[in-house]
Protein backbone atom coordinates (compact mmCIF):
# COMPACT_ATOMS: atom_id res chain seq x y z
CA UNK A 1 0.00 0.00 0.00
CA UNK A 2 1.10 3.41 -1.16
CA UNK A 3 1.20 5.69 1.67
CA UNK A 4 0.24 9.29 1.65
CA UNK A 5 2.43 12.77 3.01
CA UNK A 6 -0.11 15.34 4.71
CA UNK A 7 1.40 18.88 4.65
CA UNK A 8 -0.63 21.65 6.88
CA UNK A 9 -0.52 25.18 6.63
CA UNK A 10 -1.92 28.11 8.47
CA UNK A 11 -4.19 29.17 5.95
CA UNK A 12 -3.51 32.76 6.92
CA UNK A 13 0.02 32.86 7.04
CA UNK A 14 0.87 30.01 5.12
CA UNK A 15 3.19 28.74 7.90
CA UNK A 16 3.81 25.03 7.89
CA UNK A 17 2.18 23.80 10.98
CA UNK A 18 2.58 20.46 10.93
CA UNK A 19 3.54 17.53 8.21
CA UNK A 20 2.41 14.11 8.56
CA UNK A 21 3.93 11.09 7.23
CA UNK A 22 2.38 7.82 5.88
CA UNK A 23 -0.75 8.56 6.08
CA UNK A 24 -2.74 5.81 4.83
CA UNK A 25 -4.94 6.66 1.98
CA UNK A 26 -8.31 5.53 3.14
CA UNK A 27 -7.56 7.67 6.22
CA UNK A 28 -10.20 10.41 6.79
CA UNK A 29 -9.82 14.13 7.48
CA UNK A 30 -11.60 13.17 11.32
CA UNK A 31 -8.26 10.86 11.19
CA UNK A 32 -6.11 13.50 10.37
CA UNK A 33 -7.26 16.09 12.52
CA UNK A 34 -5.99 13.53 15.32
CA UNK A 35 -3.02 13.31 14.18
CA UNK A 36 -2.46 16.86 13.74
CA UNK A 37 -3.65 17.09 17.89
CA UNK A 38 -1.06 15.36 18.85
CA UNK A 39 1.58 17.62 17.52
CA UNK A 40 -1.07 20.41 18.24
CA UNK A 41 -2.97 19.64 22.02
CA UNK A 42 -4.25 23.25 22.00
CA UNK A 43 -5.93 22.30 18.98
CA UNK A 44 -8.95 19.70 19.65
CA UNK A 45 -10.46 18.04 16.38
CA UNK A 46 -13.60 20.23 17.28
CA UNK A 47 -11.73 23.65 16.47
CA UNK A 48 -9.76 22.23 13.53
CA UNK A 49 -11.49 23.40 9.63
CA UNK A 50 -8.88 21.77 7.64
CA UNK A 51 -9.84 22.99 3.64
CA UNK A 52 -7.83 22.58 0.28
CA UNK A 53 -7.99 26.01 -0.43
CA UNK A 54 -6.97 28.81 2.18
CA UNK A 55 -10.34 30.61 1.40
CA UNK A 56 -12.10 27.24 0.48
CA UNK A 57 -14.67 25.35 2.06
CA UNK A 58 -14.14 22.83 5.02
CA UNK A 59 -13.51 19.63 4.36
CA UNK A 60 -15.74 17.10 6.13
CA UNK A 61 -14.62 14.87 8.52
CA UNK A 62 -16.13 12.00 6.67
CA UNK A 63 -14.26 12.76 3.75
CA UNK A 64 -11.49 10.35 2.22
CA UNK A 65 -8.28 11.47 1.33
CA UNK A 66 -7.37 9.48 -1.46
CA UNK A 67 -10.88 10.66 -3.08
CA UNK A 68 -10.14 14.03 -3.01
CA UNK A 69 -8.34 15.94 -5.89
CA UNK A 70 -4.28 15.30 -4.56
CA UNK A 71 -1.40 13.58 -4.93
CA UNK A 72 0.63 11.59 -3.13
CA UNK A 73 1.70 14.75 -0.87
CA UNK A 74 -1.51 16.65 0.06
CA UNK A 75 -2.20 20.11 1.33
CA UNK A 76 -4.39 21.52 3.81
CA UNK A 77 -5.01 24.55 5.31
CA UNK A 78 -6.21 24.80 8.53
CA UNK A 79 -8.17 27.28 10.36
CA UNK A 80 -8.68 27.69 14.10
CA UNK A 81 -12.58 27.56 14.94
CA UNK A 82 -12.19 28.49 18.24
CA UNK A 83 -13.44 27.41 21.62
CA UNK A 84 -16.27 24.84 21.14
CA UNK A 85 -19.25 23.98 22.63
CA UNK A 86 -21.75 21.00 22.06
CA UNK A 87 -25.04 21.66 19.94
CA UNK A 88 -26.97 19.92 23.15
CA UNK A 89 -25.44 22.30 25.76
CA UNK A 90 -26.51 25.39 24.02
CA UNK A 91 -29.79 24.45 23.12
CA UNK A 92 -30.30 23.08 26.66
CA UNK A 93 -28.90 26.34 27.92
CA UNK A 94 -31.21 28.70 24.90
CA UNK A 95 -34.19 26.87 25.87
CA UNK A 96 -33.85 26.30 29.54
CA UNK A 97 -33.09 30.08 30.38
CA UNK A 98 -36.54 31.34 28.75
CA UNK A 99 -38.50 28.59 30.64
CA UNK A 100 -37.10 29.84 33.88
CA UNK A 101 -37.50 33.53 33.24
CA UNK A 102 -40.92 33.03 32.42
CA UNK A 103 -41.93 31.79 35.49
CA UNK A 104 -40.43 34.14 37.96
CA UNK A 105 -42.28 36.90 36.52
CA UNK A 106 -45.39 34.42 36.34
CA UNK A 107 -44.95 33.76 39.92
CA UNK A 108 -44.20 37.46 40.58
CA UNK A 109 -41.06 36.83 42.72
CA UNK A 110 -39.84 39.50 44.93
CA UNK A 111 -38.38 43.02 43.51
CA UNK A 112 -39.92 42.52 39.96
CA UNK A 113 -43.10 44.58 40.42
CA UNK A 114 -43.15 46.02 43.78
CA UNK A 115 -43.77 44.39 47.25
CA UNK A 116 -47.11 44.40 47.28
CA UNK A 117 -47.65 42.10 44.09
CA UNK A 118 -45.34 39.54 45.34
CA UNK A 119 -46.12 36.02 44.86
CA UNK A 120 -49.78 37.22 43.84
CA UNK A 121 -51.77 36.04 40.82
CA UNK A 122 -53.14 37.57 38.39
CA UNK A 123 -57.22 37.24 37.60
CA UNK A 124 -56.85 36.85 33.86
CA UNK A 125 -57.26 33.74 32.07
CA UNK A 126 -55.36 34.68 29.42
CA UNK A 127 -52.35 35.13 31.77
CA UNK A 128 -52.52 31.54 32.98
CA UNK A 129 -53.23 30.30 29.04
CA UNK A 130 -50.21 32.03 28.43
CA UNK A 131 -47.93 30.55 30.56
CA UNK A 132 -49.12 27.05 30.13
CA UNK A 133 -48.68 27.59 26.15
CA UNK A 134 -45.18 29.23 26.91
CA UNK A 135 -43.80 26.50 29.46
CA UNK A 136 -44.98 23.59 27.11
CA UNK A 137 -43.00 25.26 24.01
CA UNK A 138 -40.16 25.18 25.56
CA UNK A 139 -40.64 22.18 27.79
CA UNK A 140 -41.29 20.50 24.10
CA UNK A 141 -37.98 21.80 23.12
CA UNK A 142 -35.75 20.84 25.69
CA UNK A 143 -37.66 17.02 25.37
CA UNK A 144 -36.35 17.13 21.46
CA UNK A 145 -32.99 18.39 22.32
CA UNK A 146 -32.20 15.76 24.01
CA UNK A 147 -34.14 12.61 22.98
CA UNK A 148 -35.24 13.45 19.16
CA UNK A 149 -32.46 16.00 17.15
CA UNK A 150 -29.55 14.41 15.59
CA UNK A 151 -26.53 17.28 15.00
CA UNK A 152 -24.47 16.81 11.59
CA UNK A 153 -22.00 18.76 13.66
CA UNK A 154 -21.52 18.06 17.29
CA UNK A 155 -20.31 21.55 18.43
CA UNK A 156 -20.45 25.23 17.68
CA UNK A 157 -18.26 28.07 18.63
CA UNK A 158 -18.13 28.99 22.11
CA UNK A 159 -19.34 32.57 21.29
CA UNK A 160 -22.17 31.69 19.73
CA UNK A 161 -24.28 30.42 23.20
CA UNK A 162 -23.89 34.20 24.55
CA UNK A 163 -25.23 35.37 21.38
CA UNK A 164 -27.80 33.08 21.41
CA UNK A 165 -28.88 33.24 24.91
CA UNK A 166 -29.07 37.14 25.14
CA UNK A 167 -31.76 36.70 21.66
CA UNK A 168 -34.14 34.23 23.78
CA UNK A 169 -33.33 35.11 27.15
CA UNK A 170 -33.80 38.92 26.93
CA UNK A 171 -37.27 38.32 24.62
CA UNK A 172 -38.39 35.77 27.46
CA UNK A 173 -38.00 38.03 30.00
CA UNK A 174 -39.25 40.92 27.83
CA UNK A 175 -42.69 39.59 27.12
CA UNK A 176 -42.99 38.33 30.45
CA UNK A 177 -42.59 41.13 32.46
CA UNK A 178 -45.78 42.73 30.20
CA UNK A 179 -47.51 39.74 30.26
CA UNK A 180 -47.63 39.22 33.57
CA UNK A 181 -47.37 43.14 34.77
CA UNK A 182 -50.45 43.32 37.61
CA UNK A 183 -51.66 46.07 35.27
CA UNK A 184 -51.76 43.97 31.64
CA UNK A 185 -54.92 43.81 30.39
CA UNK A 186 -57.03 41.30 27.89
CA UNK A 187 -56.75 40.98 24.48
CA UNK A 188 -59.34 43.93 22.84
CA UNK A 189 -61.82 41.04 21.65
CA UNK A 190 -61.73 39.25 24.57
CA UNK A 191 -62.11 35.30 25.27
CA UNK A 192 -62.67 34.99 21.28
CA UNK A 193 -59.73 36.16 20.49
CA UNK A 194 -57.77 34.16 22.91
CA UNK A 195 -59.27 31.32 21.74
CA UNK A 196 -58.68 31.60 18.06
CA UNK A 197 -55.09 32.55 19.60
CA UNK A 198 -54.89 29.25 21.35
CA UNK A 199 -56.56 27.11 18.46
CA UNK A 200 -53.69 28.54 16.20
CA UNK A 201 -50.86 27.70 18.52
CA UNK A 202 -51.86 24.57 19.43
CA UNK A 203 -52.44 23.35 15.63
CA UNK A 204 -48.44 24.51 15.04
CA UNK A 205 -47.44 23.54 17.92
CA UNK A 206 -48.93 19.92 16.74
CA UNK A 207 -47.91 20.01 13.53
CA UNK A 208 -43.78 21.01 14.65
CA UNK A 209 -43.85 17.08 15.72
CA UNK A 210 -44.37 16.39 11.85
CA UNK A 211 -41.02 16.93 10.04
CA UNK A 212 -38.82 14.72 7.88
CA UNK A 213 -35.63 13.15 9.98
CA UNK A 214 -34.09 11.13 6.19
CA UNK A 215 -32.30 12.80 3.59
CA UNK A 216 -34.71 12.51 0.63
CA UNK A 217 -37.38 14.87 -0.76
CA UNK A 218 -40.03 15.04 1.96
CA UNK A 219 -43.83 14.17 0.98
CA UNK A 220 -47.04 14.16 2.70
CA UNK A 221 -48.10 11.21 4.30
CA UNK A 222 -51.48 10.02 5.74
CA UNK A 223 -50.89 12.32 8.87
CA UNK A 224 -52.75 15.97 7.81
CA UNK A 225 -50.43 18.02 9.76
CA UNK A 226 -47.21 16.67 7.17
CA UNK A 227 -49.70 17.98 4.17
CA UNK A 228 -47.99 21.40 4.24
CA UNK A 229 -45.01 20.03 2.18
CA UNK A 230 -46.96 20.03 -0.78
CA UNK A 231 -46.55 23.36 -0.35
CA UNK A 232 -42.93 24.79 1.09
CA UNK A 233 -39.58 22.65 2.03
CA UNK A 234 -40.00 23.80 5.88
CA UNK A 235 -43.12 23.25 7.55
CA UNK A 236 -41.49 23.24 10.79
CA UNK A 237 -40.56 26.40 10.33
CA UNK A 238 -43.54 27.47 9.17
CA UNK A 239 -45.59 25.65 12.07
CA UNK A 240 -42.77 27.93 14.39
CA UNK A 241 -43.90 31.01 13.31
CA UNK A 242 -47.49 30.28 13.60
CA UNK A 243 -47.22 29.17 17.34
CA UNK A 244 -45.58 32.47 18.00
CA UNK A 245 -47.99 34.59 15.89
CA UNK A 246 -50.77 32.40 17.70
CA UNK A 247 -48.98 34.05 21.43
CA UNK A 248 -49.04 36.76 20.20
CA UNK A 249 -52.56 37.57 18.93
CA UNK A 250 -53.30 35.60 22.53
CA UNK A 251 -51.33 38.03 24.78
CA UNK A 252 -51.59 41.05 22.40
CA UNK A 253 -48.33 42.34 23.41
CA UNK A 254 -45.86 44.30 21.35
CA UNK A 255 -42.39 42.03 22.83
CA UNK A 256 -44.32 39.07 21.51
CA UNK A 257 -44.89 40.50 18.41
CA UNK A 258 -41.20 41.25 17.69
CA UNK A 259 -39.90 38.49 18.82
CA UNK A 260 -42.35 36.07 16.22
CA UNK A 261 -40.63 39.29 13.36
CA UNK A 262 -37.38 38.54 14.70
CA UNK A 263 -37.62 34.58 14.59
CA UNK A 264 -39.50 35.09 11.31
CA UNK A 265 -36.26 36.61 9.80
CA UNK A 266 -34.42 34.09 10.88
CA UNK A 267 -36.22 31.19 9.79
CA UNK A 268 -36.79 32.62 6.90
CA UNK A 269 -32.91 32.55 6.04
CA UNK A 270 -32.81 28.81 7.06
CA UNK A 271 -35.67 28.21 5.06
CA UNK A 272 -34.25 29.57 1.74
CA UNK A 273 -30.77 27.68 2.32
CA UNK A 274 -32.37 24.67 3.10
CA UNK A 275 -34.65 24.73 -0.19
CA UNK A 276 -31.62 25.55 -2.36
CA UNK A 277 -30.50 22.60 -1.59
CA UNK A 278 -32.90 20.53 -2.09
CA UNK A 279 -33.16 21.67 -5.43
CA UNK A 280 -29.46 21.45 -6.05
CA UNK A 281 -29.48 17.71 -4.82
CA UNK A 282 -32.74 16.46 -6.03
CA UNK A 283 -33.33 17.40 -9.66
CA UNK A 284 -36.96 16.28 -9.14
CA UNK A 285 -38.06 18.26 -6.59
CA UNK A 286 -41.73 19.80 -6.78
CA UNK A 287 -41.26 23.40 -8.21
CA UNK A 288 -44.22 24.11 -6.68
CA UNK A 289 -42.97 24.16 -3.24
CA UNK A 290 -41.61 27.61 -1.78
CA UNK A 291 -39.17 27.59 1.55
CA UNK A 292 -41.70 29.08 4.18
CA UNK A 293 -44.80 30.35 3.39
CA UNK A 294 -47.08 28.95 0.63
CA UNK A 295 -46.72 30.72 -2.62
CA UNK A 296 -45.04 33.26 -1.20
CA UNK A 297 -41.64 33.10 -0.24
Amino acid sequence: MKHHEVEILDAKTREKLCFLDKVEPHATIAEIKNLFTKNHPQWYPARQSLRLDPKGKSLKDEDVLQKLPVGTTATLYFRDLGAQISWVTVFLTEYAGPLFIYLLFYFRVPFIYGHKYDFTSSRHTVVHLACICHSFHYIKRLLETLFVHRFSHGTMPLRNIFKNCTYYWGFAAWMAYYINHPLYTPPTYGAQQVKLALAIFVICQLGNFSRSKTRKIPYPTKNPFTWLFLLVSCPNYTYEVGSWIGFAIMTQCLPVALFSLVGFTQMTIWAKGKHRSYLKEFRDYPPLRMPIIPFLL
